[in-house]
């Protein structure tokens, strides 16, 4: 195992004493206050962790928080890494990876994104079945450590089928509404020109960010079983008049963030 991985694990797991959360969640933009939920939490800044990659975006407070969710040990990322923020895919790499060691067997991921569907509007929650890596890079690119996972994984199914029907159900006795759709990443940090989002319209797109693809692809490379929901915030550029801003965005995923807190804390209770 990579010495860096478990130099960062070790980290956690001392702070953290014996607690082994199985689920890990990834929280988006304007997507943190599912952490406030967590019961006896253990609450650690990204600063505190040697090795680990910090934050820097407004709306993610760059902390963990483990605890009690529904009844399971889990750990919460309140603030994500991206690319855009001149971080190496390598780092995101690391910090799932790290997820894994601690003990994490499911990753469960959320962003804000834009929609590309006039059916899907903003405040709008859409299970990702599928993706498409637009942003040009891949954090499994270099040495491979066949300890962690295959040269080439399969990414067929890279978002997991049974936990998808766990998170239709969960949102269905929550009365809450959830659509399905492709996810197309960009690099960022600017927001998609109207063509770009015509063009990903036609490739069968259905919403579109800066964020998740690479946390799917090193999760499923090491074993990890991923799901994914989408907070749309806004309709891509060009869709309706206006200019996008950051402030809309999280300012839309505040208003949708209740729902799925809901549904990710009843899907973890009845896992």
């Amino acid at each position: 195992m990579n010495e860096e991985i478990k130099l960062i694990a070790d980290q956690i797991k001392k702070k953290i004493g014996g607690i082994k959360p199985e689920i890990a969640l990834i929280l988006g933009s304007g997507l943190g206050g599912l952490a406030d939920m967590i019961e006896n939490p253990v609450v650690i800044p990204y600063s505190e962790i040697e090795g680990l990659p910090r934050s820097t975006v407004s709306g993610h407070a760059g902390r963990m928080v483990i605890g009690k969710l529904g009844g399971k040990d889990v750990l919460c990322l309140q603030g994500r890494v991206h690319l855009y923020e001149g971080h190496a895919p390598s780092k995101i790499a690391l910090l799932v990876r790290t997820l894994k060691e601690v003990g994490a067997k499911t990753l469960f991921l959320t962003n804000a994104a834009g929609s590309l569907r006039k059916d899907l509007p903003p405040g709008s929650l859409m299970l990702i079945s599928d993706h498409i890596n637009y942003a040009g890079l891949n954090p499994l690119i270099g040495p491979n450590d066949e300890n962690i996972g295959p040269r080439f994984p399969d990414m067929s199914q890279a978002y997991s089928p049974e936990l998808r029907a766990k998170v239709i159900e969960a949102a269905e006795k929550e009365g809450v509404s959830l659509k399905e759709g492709i996810y197309i990443m960009t690099s960022g940090p600017n927001f998609e020109t109207p063509a770009e989002i015509n063009m990903f319209a036609r490739l069968g797109a259905d919403a579109v960010g800066m964020s998740t693809v690479p946390e799917t692809l090193v999760g499923v490379h090491c074993g990890m079983k991923v799901v994914g929901v989408s907070v749309i915030t806004n309709y891509g550029a060009g869709m309706t008049a206006g200019a996008l801003t950051h402030g809309e965005t999280i300012e839309q995923a505040d208003k949708a963030a209740k729902k799925l807190e809901r549904v990710i804390a009843r899907f973890i209770a009845e896992k």
